[in-house]
């Protein structure tokens, strides 16, 4: 996936309008080429997309569910903790809280861009009776997830900070991009379409030179901290 990504991003129409990019430009990201369709609603795919999550919802657990929920309403790096330490504590933590933050504001400019380009229905839109985390998110922001574009741009930033933890730190985003399915707010080609997305968008980031400072920063805290120590 992150191979293609240079390839794939290319320009993209003027954004006057919307809230300004602090390290890549507008037209880095045109989402309408980097990302495929989604599948339209009624159609075999779709459809084959709304049995699986009627099939998660019917099996996941009270816990699974709990766990979901709460990451849901917890939109931010923080979710990187059980993937690293207890003392990956972000308000002790302040670089790197700087980083992430970066990150995060950056990815959810493209997020935003591409789910209003896309504009796709909701799961709970087509099938009502689906038990989900929220009906307040919009009705026509299905894709890509934005969940998950911020789950990857974060996790594959922090990973380049903790090569050592990359591993979990990537299962992690993937995860928590997942538990949207539990929740169902999104189908699963949403949750491929946004770790498509924030995979892009942290290459981009990587190869910034004004990011550069960010992430050196994270980098010395973090190994300060004890929490990584491998240089790379």
């Amino acid at each position: 996936m992150l191979v293609l990504v240079g390839a794939l991003v290319c320009g993209a129409s003027a954004w006057a309008d919307d809230p300004k990019l602090k390290f890549l430009k507008d037209d880095d990201i045109n989402a309408a080429l980097l990302l495929p369709p989604p599948p339209a609603d009624g159609a075999d795919a779709a459809n084959a997309e709304l049995a699986e999550l009627q099939r998660i919802a019917k099996a996941t657990t009270p816990e699974r569910w709990a766990q979901a929920n709460y990451d849901y309403l917890h939109e931010d790096g923080t979710m990187f903790q059980v993937a690293i330490a207890p003392g990956f504590d972000l308000s002790q933590l302040p670089a790197t809280a700087k980083l992430l933050s970066d990150v995060r504001g950056d990815e959810a400019i493209f997020a935003s861009r591409a789910k209003n380009y896309f504009k796709r229905n909701r799961p709970w839109i087509i099938d009502p009776a689906l038990k989900t985390c929220s009906t307040k998110e919009g009705a026509q922001s299905s894709y890509p997830s934005g969940h998950a574009t911020m789950a990857f741009a974060m996790g594959v930033v922090l990973a380049k900070t903790m090569p050592e933890l990359a591993t979990q730190i990537l299962a992690r985003a993937k995860d928590y991009s997942e538990e949207r399915l539990v929740c169902g707010m999104h189908y699963r080609s949403d949750i491929e379409g946004g770790q498509t997305l924030g995979s892009a968008v942290a290459v981009l980031l990587l190869r910034n030179p004004d990011f550069e400072a960010d992430l050196a920063a994270a980098k010395a805290e973090l190994t300060a901290a004890h929490l990584t120590g491998m240089a790379n």
